[in-house]
């Protein structure tokens, strides 16, 4: 599996790397390929159907085990291939403490 880094700074993979989504709550799972990443996101092809999925928010295993893994949140959908952007704590956290102070 050779990777090639763009100008960009994104990764992209010649025949993509296997992994795993996961809904927050575990309820569901799907085989994926991560075609190209980079430190904010990644762009996955989706081995079966997503419909019916909750894809606003969800986990990408990057190990067997579970015990690597990013938060993600669904930025784009063509077809069998999806756009993630990658959450962070730290992030998350501003946000949600904009929305008080705007409240």
């Amino acid at each position: 599996m050779v990777a090639e880094r763009n100008k960009d700074g994104r990764v992209v993979f010649d025949r993509g790397l296997r992994a795993q989504m996961m809904a927050i709550d575990g309820t569901w799972r799907r085989p994926c390929l991560i075609e190209d990443v980079s430190e904010f996101g990644a762009k996955l092809t989706i081995e079966g159907s997503v419909e019916g999925l909750n894809l606003k928010e969800f986990f990408l295993l990057l190990s067997s085990t579970g015990l690597a893994y990013r938060r993600c949140e669904l930025s784009w959908i063509n077809g069998d291939q999806i756009g993630v952007t990658f959450l962070r704590l730290d992030k998350k956290k501003k946000r949600q403490a904009a929305q008080v102070e705007d409240a």
